[in-house]
């Protein structure tokens, strides 16, 4: 992991304003052909194709995004173990994950028709709640049966080892519970020269999925110097300014911002509906940084071509 004694989102917010995010990689990947209805979801393309991911990281910087978030969303040892691999071989799919997107970056960067007058992209790395690795919606809940001892070893088993891997900060994502994301906190305290993001999961415009209010666990982060920026995601888009203001009553710093569609998930049957008529993202965006927003990008159902449109809507 890089280390910085600048949050390095700021560079960005200096010269331009707004960070610009990337949309969801399991969404690219689907859309190039891939099977994601696995327990691994997108983790599995590692071990299956990583040259696609390779490839959907630099389609997103193509499109305009200034971040990509590495493949290790719901890339854990324990998951890898359920497939019969050994601890080593895990670890070798994590360090890949990041691998991937620094090449993807490199690729971008060393290409002057592409880069033009961009800032040098960053680099995330992904860190899932939970949930994630259990893969039975409750990512979406924070109901674990699991003590906090047992969730700290759980997220420090991928932490240390993508600590390594040379990222700009980590992607703390969809955090359910404010319990969730003290945990990881202390993973940032303990890691020196680290930056990282925490981004929470929403039910509605003010509580996070477990119940839980936005602004305290926004408040909880503050007190973390490491903290680059707090943010909502994995959330419907119609909650996205009211909870900017639920944020904003509780820190000055960044506020990134990466909602889903609008399209509902059924976790059960691992599918999307389309019974919501929202908003065009790029449209949204513009009201989102006025409410307070620092970054924006998409999550689960958001391409490559939806972050061109926010960037061009963004800075015509």
């Amino acid at each position: 992991m890089t280390s910085n004694d600048q949050n390095p989102i700021l560079r960005f917010l200096e010269k331009q304003g707004v960070l610009f995010l990337d949309g969801g990689l399991a969404t690219a990947l689907e859309a190039r052909g891939c099977d994601l209805l696995d327990e691994l979801w997108s983790a599995k393309v590692l071990a299956e194709a990583p040259d696609l991911i390779r490839e959907v990281h630099l389609d997103y910087l193509l499109a305009g995004a200034d971040c990509i978030t590495s493949a290790s969303y719901q890339a854990t040892l324990p998951g890898f173990r359920n497939r019969g691999l050994d601890d080593e071989a895990g670890r070798s799919l994590l360090r890949l994950s990041l691998t991937l997107a620094l090449e993807a970056r490199e690729a971008f960067w060393s290409d002057p028709t592409s880069r033009g007058g961009r800032l040098e992209p960053l680099v995330a790395a992904s860190i899932g709640p939970y949930g994630a690795f259990l893969a039975d919606g409750s990512e979406y809940t924070g109901d674990y049966d699991i003590s906090d001892s047992e969730l700290l070893r759980f997220h420090r088993e991928r932490w240390d080892v993508l600590a390594e891997g040379g990222a700009d900060l980590f992607a703390c994502e969809t955090i359910p519970t404010l319990r969730e994301a003290e945990v990881l906190l202390r993973l940032v305290a303990e890691t020196p020269g680290q930056w990282a993001w925490l981004s929470f999961s929403c039910r509605d415009g003010k509580h996070l999925c477990d119940g839980g209010r936005l602004r305290d666990a926004v408040r909880v982060c503050g007190a973390e110097p490491r903290v680059a920026a707090v943010g909502v995601n994995c959330t419907a888009p119609e909650y996205v300014a009211s909870l900017i203001g639920e944020a904003r009553m509780e820190t000055d710093g960044p506020i990134l911002v990466y909602p889903n569609s609008g399209e509902e998930y059924n976790a059960a049957r691992k599918k999307w509906h389309s019974d919501r008529s929202s908003q065009p993202m790029a449209d949204a965006a513009g009201e989102w940084v006025w409410r307070g927003a620092s970054g924006v990008g998409g999550c689960c159902r958001v391409g490559p071509g939806e972050i061109a449109r926010i960037r061009r809507a963004l800075m015509p």
